[in-house]
């Protein structure tokens, strides 16, 4: 067995040198074809070539400084470039992807082996562990003898290296117990100080990340479940420390974001898990350090690249988070002391930029992160939940960012966070269950909502300019978008109404509900142009409107009514339920007479229908109101109203129906009224006659008999009037009548 593998190995070697010769003629001939191309372009054919014209953009372009490598954050700051991200990183998956499984590969392949060795017992605890560490060191070895021509290739061999020695050295301490816990923590990071080194000799940002990693996770590895708070984080300030000189000497950007990343996951935990004081000097300085990283080529060049904007937003909110959630575990005050700390930083910025009279990005992303930080102070002083609202605060700030700067980076983000937002408000809004005796909007999950909804008024004012939103593809996330926010306002008042009238009947939480539902939608419509509200969104508004108009009508009135005559509630309730009228009066008035809504043939039923039922139900409470003196006085009073004044109701409104129809020309008003009116004379002749008493039926024939004959002479004389006014047109229009 041993034999076959030393001459597979020499095989493998063989083979693999042969082809490399031939892969660096092939690359030589192929570098002599492109000169020979390109001097018989640039010098035979002059004329077929055309230089680019040179424009501000390019200049910017060049002007505009390249890290030595790539990274996240190498993105030029020009806010029409829709750049995709994520290409260099599918690009380097695509091209190393085979190397990275063969280092894996080996990676396994030498695991199973010893793992074999083991099970056959042929070495021992410390002979394994030094054939790990002989392995990891022969591979970093390979990724050395590679590195001048293959740069990439190289540094993944090298990384799969330091991968086999942290294994190696964990293993030896959590398994064997070779090493005690200092001894094999100092090992790792003797490990991670030689890996940082080798980086920075062979200039590669991708070993400087898993240098980096190893670093953050060497903690991990020799844990033994003790708590060492200070030793952790003293531990985790110097990585932090030594990535940031590295980002100044090197600009390697990705080492930032991965210390961002393990430092927040560390300090989070610990934050939970155990509050103490301490950690707010750790937050500080871990606020400091990643400012500073972020702020680099603004310092350099007063440029502030996409990445480092988002670094900005980030370090800000997640240090907020966990020192605010420290002072209010450990109940110290006052909780807004570094909201304001921050915010005071950002408006040095400012200030700074506006000094300078340069109000472009960087002053529009630290006026963002100021104000946003002063509202969250705001927010957070009166003592509403955290996250909902810095989630809230934060997407509003991705969207502004995202408006000033054209950056699709902080478009990915709010459509990440907001939908967070909700959830979380949804949560929140959970204290109403749970909750007893909160006072009155000065309570912690109205307040909470209240930052919600300032926030979402305000993502719907700034999707409201976004160039992005104004063509029709992006019409339905605009419409979904404001369904949402329009829910979320809507219930955030609607819950925090309910909440204080829970020990109220049934009915009034009904009818201040219905009440409530009905100002907010014409509210709505009222500023239906300010807001931009789509046609579609406003028509749909219009039919929620009327049939809750018509649910109110029915269920609330009848309801208030029934409840005061039974002594449950006193008269001055039912003026209150008759202020739904001020919506619907204005709505009938005006609003539908400048909308789209009569372009739909049901909308006129619908008006119709609705006016109909508000006006026979208000008339029928006025009756039962003026002339039942207690509740057991409804039922009779009701039958008499339907048998004697319903129907003649009925024929007034087909009359005026009727005629609205004739003066418009509008045939729907037609069709309604003689609907109603065949509506009446079947409920008269099919029921009402045979529930009347005589005297009764001698009334209603005789006031229905004048009513009609009224409604067909009014009718004819309309007919002939709009027939004569259309005789004279024609007469003027003639050219035969001419005058001298």
């Amino acid at each position: 067995m041993t034999y076959a593998i030393i001459i597979i190995t020499l095989l493998a070697l063989f083979i693999f040198t042969n082809y490399n010769g031939r892969i660096r003629r092939l690359e030589r001939e192929i570098a002599e074809l492109k000169r020979k191309i390109n001097e018989d372009v640039f010098y035979k054919r002059p004329d077929t070539v055309r230089q680019p014209p040179e424009t501000a953009e390019t200049t910017a372009i060049q002007e505009t400084p390249v890290s030595s490598s790539p990274g996240p954050a190498d993105d030029k700051q020009h806010p029409k470039q829709d750049e995709d991200r994520l290409s260099p990183a599918f690009e380097f998956l695509k091209q190393n992807a085979l190397t990275i499984i063969g280092i894996f590969t080996l990676v396994l392949g030498i695991g199973y082996f010893v793992k074999y060795a083991l099970d056959k017992n042929w070495i021992g605890e410390t002979s394994r562990v030094g054939i790990g560490v002989l392995a990891g060191t022969g591979i970093i070895g390979l990724g050395h003898f590679l590195r001048k021509n293959y740069a990439v290739f190289a540094s993944i061999i090298t990384g799969g290296g330091i991968a086999v020695l942290y294994f190696t050295i964990t293993i030896a301490f959590r398994e064997y117990h070779l090493f005690s816990q200092m001894s094999a923590f100092g090992i790792i990071c003797f490990i991670t100080l030689i890996c940082i080194l080798i980086s920075s000799f062979y200039n590669s940002e991708t070993l400087n990340v898993f240098s980096l990693s190893g670093g953050f996770l060497a903690p991990l590895m020799i844990s033994s479940g003790e708590n060492n708070y200070l030793f952790l984080f003293s531990y985790l300030t110097i990585l932090n420390i030594g990535m940031l000189a590295i980002a100044f000497l090197k600009n390697w950007k990705r080492a930032g974001w991965i210390s961002f990343l393990f430092t927040t996951v560390y300090l989070a935990y610990w934050t939970a898990e155990h509050a103490e004081m301490r950690s707010v000097y750790f937050y500080i300085i871990t606020y400091l350090v990643f400012y500073l990283f972020a702020l680099r080529d603004y310092n350099k060049n007063n440029l502030l690249l996409p990445y480092d904007i988002l670094m900005l937003v980030l370090i800000n909110f997640t240090s907020i988070t966990g020192l605010v959630y420290l002072f209010e575990t450990l109940r110290y005050e006052p909780v807004v002391i570094f909201p304001v700390i921050f915010a005071l930083v950002n408006l040095s910025l400012l200030y700074r930029e506006y000094a300078r009279r340069k109000f472009e990005i960087p002053y529009s992303v630290f006026a963002g992160i100021a104000v946003s930080l002063f509202t969250a102070a705001v927010a957070l002083q009166f003592k509403t939940h955290l996250i909902t609202s810095l989630w809230a605060i934060e997407s509003t700030l991705m969207l502004f960012i995202w408006k000033r700067t054209q950056l699709n980076i902080f478009k990915r983000c709010f459509y990440i966070l907001f939908p967070l937002v909700i959830m979380a408000q949804l949560i929140t809004w959970t204290g109403y269950i749970d909750t007893k005796n909160l006072a009155v909007v000065f309570n912690p999950v109205f307040l909470t909502s209240a930052v919600t909804v300032t926030a979402t008024f305000v993502n719907l004012i700034l999707l409201r300019k976004l160039e992005d939103f104004k063509d029709e593809k992006t019409g339905l996330f605009k419409n979904m978008f404001a369904v949402v926010s329009y829910g979320v306002i809507y219930i955030a008042l609607l819950l925090e109404i309910v909440y204080h009238l829970s020990e109220k009947p049934w009915i009034v939480i009904f009818s201040t509900a219905m009440l409530y539902s009905l100002f907010f939608i014409f509210i709505i419509l009222l500023f239906r142009r300010k807001l931009e509200l789509n046609k579609i969104l406003e028509v749909i508004l219009l039919y929620i409107f009327f049939v809750l108009i018509i649910i109110n009508t029915l269920i609330s009135g009848s309801g208030i009514i029934s409840d005061c005559l039974s002594g449950k509630l006193p008269f001055a309730y039912y003026p209150a339920y008759l202020l739904y009228w001020i919506p619907f009066a204005v709505i009938m008035a005006s609003l539908l007479a400048k909308s789209d809504f009569f372009k739909i043939k049901l909308s006129y039923w619908a008006v119709l229908l609705t006016f109909t039922v508000a006006v026979s139900g208000e008339l029928y409470h006025i009756y039962i109101m003026s002339r039942a003196g207690h509740f057991s006085d409804m039922a009779p009073l009701t039958k008499h109203f339907s048998l004697l004044y319903l129907p003649i109701i009925w024929a007034v409104l087909a009359s005026l129906f009727l005629y609205k129809g004739l003066k418009s020309g509008t045939a729907e008003y037609n069709k309604a009224g003689f609907v109603l009116i065949s509506l009446m004379i079947f409920k008269l002749y099919a029921y009402d006659v045979w529930e009347m008493d005589n005297v009764s039926r001698i009334i209603a024939f005789i006031m229905l008999g004048i009513i009609l004959l009224l409604s067909s002479f009014l009718f004819q004389r309309v007919k002939k009037i709009i027939r004569n006014m259309v005789e004279r047109k024609e007469e003027n229009t003639d050219p035969g009548n001419t005058f001298p």
